[in-house]
C-alpha cells in the first residue's frame, strides 16, 4: 500500500513539473512575421546607447536589445534600431513603433502601472550625481544653492533633482534641454554652472565630451536609485519572458564562467546548471517556446554580462567605470538571475 501511495505521488510530481511550450502572443507574433526586433535606444548615450561615425551602434544596452534578438533568431543582425530621446520614447512603445525600449530608462512603479509597460530585468544599478567644473571649488552638492543646472528633459531627473533641492532648503536654476547631446554641450558652453545625469552619464561626457576631462568633477553625492531597464507593453507575457530571460542568461553565464571565448568548450561541462543553460540538457528553450541553443547563441554572438560590461563601461573603455552595484552578487554586486532550471 506504502509503494502504491508513494507511486501516486511521483507520478503527480512529475505531471506537475512537465514543461510546457509556451503560447505566443500577439507582440511575439509581429515580431517573428517581422523577422527583427525593433529596439528603440537612446543617442549619445556613449557606454550604454551610441551610434559612432560609422553608423554602428555600441553600449551595454544596445547588448541586451541584441541578446533579445538572438534568444529569438539566433542572429544577431536581426535588429531594427530606433533612435528615441526623453520625450518621445515612451510614446514609441505604446504606439507599437518598437517592440523593446531601452534608453537609459529608470524602472519605477508608475512606468510599470499608469504607462502599461513591463519592465525584462535591470541591466544596470546606477544612481544621479553632480558633474561641476573644478574651478568652481565645489566639494559637495550642499554647496549648490542657487547654482544653475543642466537637466534632460522629460526624465526621473528632473524630479529627483526638484526634490533633492526640496529637501535641503536650497533654490536652483533649472535649464532643462530635450536632446543629451544638447544637454552636454551647453554645460561645456558654460550656459549652466552644473550637470545633473546619471553617475555613468557623467563619466562618459567627462571622458567623451571635452579634451580636458580633468577639469571637471563628480561630486561625492549619489542622490538617487536608478535601476536601468528595458521594457516592453504590457499584454503579451511570453515576449516579456523572452527578453528578460535574455538578459538573465548573460547574467548566469557570467556567474558560471561562461564567455564567448569557451562557450564550446563548456558544452562538455559536467555541471548541471551549464548544461541546461547551453541547452545540452534540452527543455528550457521549449519553456519559452524558443530554440534550445537559445543561451548558448547570445554567449556565442553577445557575450556575458561581464564582458558586455568591461568593453561599453569597464576599464578597457573610455569611461573606465568600476563595477560596483553591477557586479555579480558573489562579488558584493547586485547582478543576479534567477536560476535556470
Amino acid at each position: 500500500m506504502r509503494k502504491l501511495v508513494l507511486s501516486a505521488a511521483l507520478g503527480l510530481l512529475a505531471v506537475a513539473f512537465v514543461v510546457r511550450p509556451a503560447l505566443a502572443g500577439k507582440d511575439l507574433d509581429n515580431v517573428r512575421m517581422r523577422g527583427v526586433l525593433a529596439c528603440g535606444l537612446g543617442t549619445g548615450l556613449p557606454g550604454f546607447e551610441f551610434l559612432d561615425k560609422q553608423g554602428s551602434w555600441h553600449g551595454l544596452g544596445v547588448d541586451v536589445c541584441r541578446a533579445g534578438a538572438v534568444a529569438l533568431f539566433g542572429d544577431i543582425s536581426k535588429v531594427k534600431y530606433v533612435p528615441t530621446n526623453a520625450q518621445h520614447r515612451f510614446t514609441a512603445l505604446q504606439a507599437g513603433e518598437v517592440d523593446l525600449l531601452l534608453g537609459n530608462a529608470t524602472h519605477t512603479l508608475t512606468r510599470d502601472t499608469a504607462l502599461g509597460f513591463d519592465f525584462t530585468g535591470i541591466y544596470y544599478f546606477g544612481g544621479q550625481a553632480f558633474l561641476v567644473p573644478r574651478k568652481l571649488g565645489v566639494k559637495s552638492a550642499l554647496e549648490l544653492g542657487g547654482a544653475s543646472i543642466c537637466v534632460t528633459a522629460g526624465t526621473t531627473t528632473e524630479l529627483v533633482l526638484a526634490d533633492y533641492f526640496r529637501l535641503h532648503k536650497m533654490s536652483f536654476k533649472p535649464v532643462v534641454i530635450e536632446k543629451v547631446e544638447e544637454v552636454r554641450g551647453a554645460f561645456f558652453a558654460g550656459r549652466c554652472d552644473v550637470y545633473t545625469a546619471d553617475l555613468s552619464a557623467l563619466a562618459a561626457t567627462r571622458a567623451t565630451g571635452t579634451t580636458t576631462p580633468d577639469d571637471y568633477v563628480i561630486l561625492p553625492e549619489i542622490i538617487s536609485k536608478d535601476p536601468l531597464g528595458a521594457m516592453v507593453r504590457h499584454g503579451d507575457n511570453q515576449f516579456a519572458d523572452i527578453m528578460r530571460w535574455a538578459l538573465y542568461a548573460m547574467v548566469e553565464a557570467e556567474e558560471y564562467g561562461v564567455s564567448s571565448q569557451n562557450v564550446d568548450d563548456m558544452l562538455k561541462s559536467d555541471n548541471p546548471a551549464i548544461r541546461r543553460l547551453l541547452g545540452v540538457t534540452p527543455g528550457m528553450g521549449k519553456a519559452l517556446g524558443i530554440d534550445d541553443k537559445w543561451a548558448y547563441n547570445i554567449i556565442k554572438q553577445v557575450g556575458n554580462y561581464g564582458e558586455s560590461f568591461e568593453r561599453n563601461l569597464g576599464t578597457g573603455s573610455p569611461l573606465r567605470l568600476a563595477r560596483g552595484q553591477n557586479a555579480l552578487w558573489t562579488q558584493g554586486g547586485l547582478q543576479y538571475a534567477p536560476p535556470i532550471r
